[in-house]
């Protein structure tokens, strides 16, 4: 969509805004802002951006080529559906664990093979060419797993959270400055790749953050922890090999995924009038999304564990039905570098 440069530095100034708040709601409250973001922001994000991808055909030459992005998010949601108290007791007669553990142990390479996947989809429409990309993206997923260890690390750990609330937000915004070029674009910038240099140099008094109980048992009964454990092993910041959510490493942790959903979601919600993403939900569309919205509301309301649970195919589901855009946001960063 086209847009004038007055509306440009307009949304790029209030992107600052955006993410000056979205950093001091974080500082000031961390695991409560994770919370609601994620339950009432996220949602929201999913079907309104799920449903400007499909307007957009998904950003693929070839629609063929999303049934296998559908089919790949299916099979690694599928041992977290299952788990679902209304499906356990149901499934348990014909679906063996064994069946779920096996395909949770191939989830980073259905994820990496997706990223790779969509590479092709932006670049072939012939059906035969997509298929011997897939098999391509199959053969180097399994290779770059098995011989690159700190791969399934960065595959299953950080492309579906860090990387894509916040290099691949970061990645958009770089691409849009670009075309239009404004000051509060490049400032925007610069603040966002500044604010993990600010969460790390916070000074944390662990006093000041109190949690309820029905926070720390959101937290507990979820497992939202052990994303922040896995962070904090990954860059060595266990202590004595174990983690403490309420301390300054913690709590930091913590301040940055609170902060990265926050203005992730805040992010799309401010570029309504740059890439109108409103014109594309029909009257119709409008309703069910504003239905199914409400319904996963309600679904966190009454138990936190269970909206995760059931609002996980949705969420993955729009992380990887982004991949063809944001392969496509690099080869357009990289060619307006390039000249």
């Amino acid at each position: 969509m086209d847009t004038n440069p007055m509306q440009a530095k307009t949304i790029d100034s209030l992107n600052i805004g955006l993410i000056l708040l979205s950093l001091i709601l974080a500082i000031k409250l961390p695991f409560e802002l994770f919370l609601f973001s994620y339950a009432f922001l996220g949602p929201l994000h999913y079907l309104t951006e799920i449903n400007w991808l499909k307007s957009k055909s998904f950003f693929a030459r070839k629609q063929n080529g999303i049934l296998i992005l559908l089919l790949l998010t299916f099979l690694i949601s599928i041992p977290i559906l299952l788990k679902l108290p209304m499906l356990a007791d149901f499934t348990g007669s014909f679906w063996p664990a064994e069946y779920s553990k096996t395909l949770t142990d191939q989830t980073n390479l259905m994820i990496l093979t997706a990223l790779l996947f969509a590479i092709g989809i932006i670049h072939f429409d012939k059906w035969g060419a997509i298929l011997l990309f897939l098999a391509g993206s199959l053969a180097a997923s399994m290779l770059i797993l098995k011989f690159i260890p700190v791969s399934n690390v960065l595959v299953g750990l950080f492309i579906p959270t860090l990387i894509h609330i916040y290099v691949f937000t970061l990645l958009f915004m770089i691409f849009g400055t670009i075309n239009h070029r404004t000051t509060p674009g490049i400032l925007a910038i610069l603040l966002l790749m500044l604010c993990p240099v600010i969460v790390f140099n916070l000074q944390i008094d662990t006093a000041a953050y109190p949690l309820s109980e029905s926070t720390k048992a959101n937290f507990s009964s979820s497992n939202l922890d052990g994303l922040n454990v896995q962070i904090a092993n990954f860059f060595g910041q266990l202590e004595n090999g174990h983690f403490n959510l309420i301390s300054p490493v913690g709590i930091k942790i913590q301040i940055f995924l609170a902060f990265c959903y926050t203005y992730h979601y805040l992010n799309w919600f401010s570029k309504t009038s740059i890439i109108g993403w409103n014109k594309a939900i029909s009257k119709p569309g409008f309703s069910l999304i504003l239905v199914l919205w409400l319904a996963s509301v309600g679904l966190y309301c009454y138990d936190y564990k269970t909206g995760l649970m059931a609002l996980f195919f949705l969420s993955f589901l729009h992380v990887i039905l982004e991949f063809p855009l944001n392969m496509m946001s690099i080869r357009g960063i990289y060619r307006k570098i390039a000249g």
